[in-house]
């Protein structure tokens, strides 16, 4: 940790100890900035954010609660680390600052060595947190099944009744759908989370070094994926873009749970669980001769299919909104909900690149819309893409079209597009769809019926 990179904000109204505290954190290297007041330290907060914030429980100055500030704070930046100081403090003050989200309490008069250990151990803490939740965003992790379609309720109990055992699971879908996670939830959820979970994804690497990767290198200490793994879970993804010669030696593996290093002899024995993916079609990849059948049926115990975005859209919000904020905490920047308009516009774009597009958008989203933390951001503020896909409004060619229509007719064909546009995005289901626009569900069904619109149900 460089002091010099880390912006310590010390708020107290008693100048002598905000000059002191100021004195001491200067002296080893952190960059201070002060105000005695919390209405200027929330202002300060909004305008740049600090790394650290020392919180004194009194303000008298501005008759205003250390602990009313430390609320605002923690709404608006919840991974900011605040210490709490102060010379009259309780142990069920320091309790109720610790249950409100500070980081730590330290009564005065204090010792400069405290200070500074605090101070460290709060900034290495919130760093470490910061590092854990970039990585989990950039390996998409979720940790658990989110949304309320059924595709999503059978995966919860599939990974219930399955995790359990030490069953092979061949997990297919589209690209983005979240294959990896859904096999690390599986791990997660077994008797051997305790133990390595190693991932290996065969469409990125060549043939040659596939072999060295998955079994290692006898006698130049390059240990391989299946020994990595070894009393825990290995996830092969793409498991159709393997050489054959290697879904050969992996197959060995799955019968015997042995195998031999590259260059080797000897048999090395392990414990594995494996788990496998697939975003190409299973059955033509065996009929031409790209997956070996017997391999297949190893693998495929327990068949997982994950379904495209587009199928399940009514987990679309519940998906955005765990999105946006993970990204705000992972980013540091304070997190906005997504208006029902933005949402609505989400929902209507086909997302051909699934889950792993949506987070892409919702990271954009977040940091490129304006407006004061809180706000709601609107479908204005959606990318130009998703705008186009899904909203409603004529386009010239559209609008000119309307425009030679009589009302009667232009009004039909709007009402038509409106309604296509709504039951795709509730996947055909009238009485939700009838709910969102405001219709009864019999008077939606006559609608459906006179303009020709086409229902799942």
């Amino acid at each position: 940790m460089n002091p010099s990179r880390c912006d310590v904000l010390i708020v107290d109204d008693e100048v002598d100890i905000l000059n002191l505290v100021r004195d001491i954190l200067t002296e080893e290297g952190y960059r201070v900035r002060v105000v005695t007041d919390g209405e200027g330290a929330l202002k300060l907060i909004e305008a740049h954010p600090p790394t650290l914030m020392l919180l004194d429980i009194w303000l008298g100055k501005d008759h205003s609660n250390g602990l009313e500030v430390l609320d605002s704070v923690k709404r608006t930046h919840p991974n900011l680390p605040v210490i709490m100081i102060s010379g009259h403090g309780t142990i069920e003050t320091a309790v109720s600052a610790i249950k409100k989200g500070a980081y730590e309490f330290i009564e005065k008069p204090f010792n400069a060595a405290r200070l500074l250990l605090l101070t460290r151990r709060a900034i290495e803490a919130v760093n470490l947190k910061r590092e854990n939740q970039e990585l989990r965003l950039r390996l998409g992790s979720i940790d658990r099944v989110l949304g309320v379609s059924n595709a999503m309720n059978q995966l919860r109990q599939t990974i219930e009744k399955v995790a359990p055992t030490s069953s092979r699971v061949l997990i297919t879908g589209p690209s983005g759908t979240g294959k990896e996670v859904t096999a690390r939830l599986i791990h997660a959820h077994s008797k051997r989370s305790e133990s390595p979970f190693v991932a290996l994804n065969a469409a990125a690497m060549t043939p040659k070094r596939m072999e060295t990767e998955l079994f290692g290198v006898e006698g130049e200490g390059k240990i391989g994926a299946f020994e990595q793994a070894d009393g825990g879970t290995l996830f092969l993804d793409e498991i159709a873009d393997m050489p054959l010669g290697t879904q050969g030696k992996i197959l060995r593996v799955l019968v015997e749970q042995t195998f031999e290093r590259v260059g080797g002899n000897s048999q090395v024995q392990v414990d594995v669980r494996v788990m496998s993916s697939s975003s190409r079609n299973i059955e033509e990849e065996i009929e031409e001769g790209r997956l070996r059948g017997d391999l297949f049926h190893r693998l495929n115990v327990v068949p997982v299919r994950l379904p495209p975005l587009c199928e399940r859209r009514e987990d679309i919000p519940e998906l955005v909104e765990y999105m946006a904020r993970q990204f705000s905490m992972a980013s540091m920047i304070p997190y906005r909900p997504l208006a029902p308009d933005a949402i609505a516009l989400l929902q209507a774009h086909d997302w051909p690149g699934n889950i792993r597009q949506l987070r892409n958008n919702v990271e954009r989203i977040i940091i490129m819309a304006g407006g004061a933390a809180g706000s709601p951001i609107t479908a204005s503020m959606l990318p130009a893409e998703v705008i186009d896909s899904g909203t409603l409004l004529p386009d010239k060619s559209t609008g000119e079209r309307l425009m030679a229509l009589p009302l009667r007719e232009a009004r039909q064909a709007f009402e038509r597009e409106y309604l296509l546009t709504q039951m795709n995005r509730f996947e055909g289901n009238v009485s939700r769809t009838a709910s969102f626009i405001g219709m009864e569900r019999s008077a939606l069904h006559r609608k459906i019926k006179l303009l020709g619109v086409e229902s799942g149900n």
